[in-house]
């Protein structure tokens, strides 16, 4: 009887700690990309990794994979100044403004003429777009 207590406790306990606590408690939070960090998700993850090592690290891996390990609302966006500093009098945003600011949130260095703008009409369009821009990187290298 014990043993079937602890067979049965255990694998719930591995259940939910291989799909990722932020997974389970917060699924409309899938998708986010950066931000504060949430503590409740990440004591809960690293608790996987005092009890069980590779579940806990599996957790963590799933939180970050799908962004339920970040709060909603913290991911760096721009302010309404932010923006209007990018922009020209007639309301076209400036290559070189837009270059400097990627540059400095990614530490990575930005050529003006290197960026290219596309108008989407939605959601779906953007990641069709963004889906072929990989396709043709992959085939390219």
């Amino acid at each position: 009887m014990k043993h079937q207590v602890l067979g049965i406790s255990l694998t719930a306990i591995l259940t939910i700690q291989l799909s990722g606590c932020g997974v389970l408690l917060h699924p409309e939070r899938k998708g986010q990309r950066g931000g504060q960090v949430d503590p409740a998700i990440a004591v809960l993850d690293a608790a996987g990794l005092l009890l069980f090592v590779v579940p806990g690290l599996i957790a963590f891996g799933v939180d970050l994979y799908y962004g339920t390990i970040y709060l909603p609302g913290t991911a760096k966006t721009l302010n309404e100044e932010e923006l209007n500093m990018l922009k020209t009098q007639d309301g076209q945003i400036q290559p070189e403004q837009l270059a400097r600011l990627v540059s400095e949130q990614t530490g990575q260095h930005i050529q003006p003429e290197a960026m290219v703008s596309y108008s989407v009409g939605s959601v779906d369009e953007l990641k069709f777009m963004l889906t072929e821009v990989q396709i043709h990187k992959k085939t390219a290298s």
